[in-house]
């Protein structure tokens, strides 16, 4: 019986990567000829060991294997299995893995320090195409090295990149074909499976390991394998690999809420791990060779509810000359389903562009209609970038307190497009395009489905007269406001009952152990909706006291809550990002704030880090105000639906005013509604007068 039998191997099969292509692989379960074995009677848990080491068994048929040979195996015997497989794993995949070394390049990119450490990198060709992450390679080094298993070092260039998945493929010269692995079909991979992450940093025959398990499929809207091993830069770049010694894919930093080759480093070491299934690196090998750059693809709509989890995927705003605009999908619309699979959610529709690239085609279902909708279908032709996108003006404040159907103006423009058609404080806008302006939201949706430019008829009230106009939009202002702007609403009112806290008061967030205090007008009145800044300190803290007698009165003028939360060190990190982001969130909870004015601001380094916030929770800001202040993470597009703008104030002979002048060089060029206020030579605090000037800058974010 095969239970009395011990079989010695006496050649170990698969310890080595077989040459050739992935396609070439033996088939699983096969034996060499070659292969000879004795029978020695009564050791049972060898006859596991060389059905791991040689027969490459199924998980699945090895565990039946192990129950058949013997129901009363230590716990130790299984460890010890358990290890060989890992072990024997590891030497398949090995040979493939190479370390990579580069000379030269930036020091920091987007504020990620880096070495001159050692990286990773996976053979996936024969004839010398390696993989890697993009980003060993973001800091544009001016020389890179390959050195092989056994010790070659070889000179390699950079021949595209996968902007997307955050890949670069790189080719050295080989005089023999290199060694390749077997690729794991992305139908047979399965959470809570074995996953190893292979490194070849330090220095040694052996990559560097850590184990764990394959914990969600799919993610980064559809584009990344998950696991629980330690992801780091002595990692990224390696296989992550199954017990049999099969790649599940290619180890890259990715992040949900960025592209950017540096997204999601912060996640180091931190058990969320991510990489790209291997079988769709071999699909997109081909272009890749050729030198093509892959890059995201982007359709040019946004969706109507900006939580992508609740309710229907309703279309919120189309941009003029995107290729949604182009294949005639209109703000309403409901997609129902893309490319054959069904849509319920918005999140669903992000994820299918999100996996995909610039150029690829979509075909779109969307209904059409209220009342017995129609269904449609549309092609689109994903591009890589969109045209930069002006948001058109009117030149109208709106008043904030209006129960009358219509849009109330508050403050006419001088010499604005309102102006000259006529319109003055007062007035009623009661539609525009022939489009009816039922509120604020409903005249700015149809605002951001025209261009600058556009000739357009608007219909307001005046007393009881209705009156028409021709009316010709302008760009979206950067000048700064007006010296004295009217009230923006009548007498707040007496709440009926408990009213929320208001003055000054202490806000905690469990999770973090930042303190915060916070100042909310008195008076506070839920009829009214507050705008938000977010004030960032600089070194050393603040007293609070201070802070406070400084900007109450400018609260209580521009109906501002201010949030003056302090770092956990005396400067504030990168990483306290996400608090600022959970702390937002909670006040919007508690308190009606104004989606359009929600501000991050600070100075110097604070400043820079008030930027980061404002990006990385673009959702959430609608401007970054700073003083003397950097940028430190590229800037999102800005579309129809999320109105965004800048306020900087900078010295001329600052430390980095040369950098400050680079990064508003960079907001022009995206567009981004941009207020520079100079500070004469040398840097200073902003004054009292000139803080009541950003006050009234805020307060006008509204405008149309």
């Amino acid at each position: 019986m095969i239970a009395n039998i011990h079989l010695v191997p006496r050649l170990r099969l698969g310890t080595h990567c077989p040459q050739g292509s992935a396609s070439s692989m033996p088939r699983r379960g096969g034996a060499s000829k070659n292969l000879r074995f004795q029978a020695e009677p009564g050791n049972k848990k060898s006859v596991v060991q060389f059905a791991i080491c040689n027969l490459q068994l199924p998980i699945c048929n090895l565990l039946v294997l192990i129950l058949l040979l013997s129901p009363v195996l230590r716990a130790d015997d299984l460890a010890d299995l358990e290890q060989k497989a890992v072990s024997t794993a590891i030497e398949r995949v090995a040979p493939s893995v190479v370390r990579i070394e580069t000379v030269g390049g930036l020091e920091t990119v987007e504020g990620v320090v880096f070495g001159i450490g050692p990286t990773t990198g996976w053979i996936v060709d024969p004839q010398g195409y390696i993989v890697s992450s993009a980003f060993n390679f973001s800091n544009q080094p001016s020389s890179i090295l390959v050195r092989l298993p056994d010790g070659t070092r070889k000179p390699a260039e950079l021949v595209a990149a996968d902007h997307s998945r955050m890949i670069v493929l790189l080719k050295i010269e080989s005089n023999e074909p290199l060694p390749v692995c077997e690729i794991a079909p992305e139908k047979e991979l399965r959470v809570g499976q074995t996953a190893i992450a292979l490194g070849r940093t330090f220095e040694g025959s052996q990559p560097n390991v850590s184990q764990g398990l394959l914990s969600a499929l799919g993610r980064v809207w559809g584009k990344a394998l998950q696991f629980d091993a330690s992801a780091s830069p002595n990692n990224y770049g390696g296989p992550l690999v199954d017990l049999r010694g099969r790649v599940l894919g290619l180890i890259v930093p990715l992040s949900p809420d960025s592209a950017q080759e540096v997204a999601g480093v912060e996640w180091y070491d931190s058990g969320i791990g991510f990489a790209i299934s291997a079988e769709h690196l071999l699909k997109v090998l081909p272009r890749l060779k050729k030198g093509e750059d892959l890059r995201p693809g982007v359709a040019g709509f946004t969706m109507k509810n900006p939580n992508l989890y609740v309710g229907e995927a309703v279309l919120g705003s189309c941009r003029a000359k995107s290729p949604a605009a182009e294949a005639g999908l209109k703000p309403d619309d409901k997609i129902v389903e893309i490319d054959g699979r069904k849509i319920t959610r918005a999140a669903e529709v992000k994820e299918e562009i999100f996996r995909r690239y610039a150029g690829d085609k979509l075909k779109i279902a969307v209904e059409r209609g209220k009342e017995n909708p129609r269904k449609l279908l549309r092609e689109l032709t994903l591009v890589e970038k969109l045209a930069n996108y002006r948001h058109p003006f009117l030149g109208i404040l709106p008043m904030r307190d209006s129960g009358e159907k219509g849009v109330k103006v508050r403050y006419v423009y001088p010499q604005s497009p309102a102006q000259k058609a006529g319109l003055a404080a007062g007035d009623v806008v009661l539609s525009l395009a022939g489009k009816p302006t039922a509120d604020r939201d409903s005249l700015l949706a149809i605002l951001d489905e025209l261009d600058p430019g556009r000739n357009a008829e608007i219909e307001f009230l005046r007393g009881d007269a209705s009156k028409k106009a021709q009316i010709v939009l302008a760009a979206l202002p950067d000048a700064l406001p007006p010296a004295d702007l009217p009230a923006a609403h009548g007498k707040t009112q007496t709440i009926n009952g408990k009213p929320p806290q208001n003055g000054a008061v202490e806000i905690k967030i469990a999770e973090f152990p930042n303190e915060v205090y916070a100042y909310v007008p008195a008076g506070y009145d839920p009829a009214i909706a507050y705008g938000l800044l977010v004030w960032l300190h600089g070194m050393g803290g603040y007293q609070w006291e201070e802070v406070l007698a400084q900007w109450k009165p400018i609260c209580d003028r521009h109906d501002l809550i201010l949030l003056a939360p302090r770092s956990a060190n005396p400067v504030w990190m990168p990483g306290e990002v996400e608090f600022i982001g959970k702390l937002v969130g909670r006040v919007r909870a508690d308190y009606r704030v104004d989606p359009l004015r929600i501000v991050s601001f600070g100075e110097d380094l604070s400043g820079s880090l008030a930027g980061l916030a404002a990006i990385r929770h673009f959702d959430d800001f609608r401007a970054w105000a700073a003083v003397d202040a950097t940028l430190i993470a590229p800037l999102p597009e800005v579309d129809p639906a999320h109105r965004f703008a800048v306020y900087m104030a900078y010295s001329k002979k600052s430390r980095q005013s040369a950098a400050v002048e680079a990064s508003l060089e960079k907001i022009r060029a995206k567009d981004i509604p941009l207020t520079v206020k100079s500070l004469g030579d040398r840097p200073r605090p902003l004054t009292a007068a000139e803080l009541e000037e950003l006050a009234r800058w805020i307060d006008m974010l509204d405008r149309m």
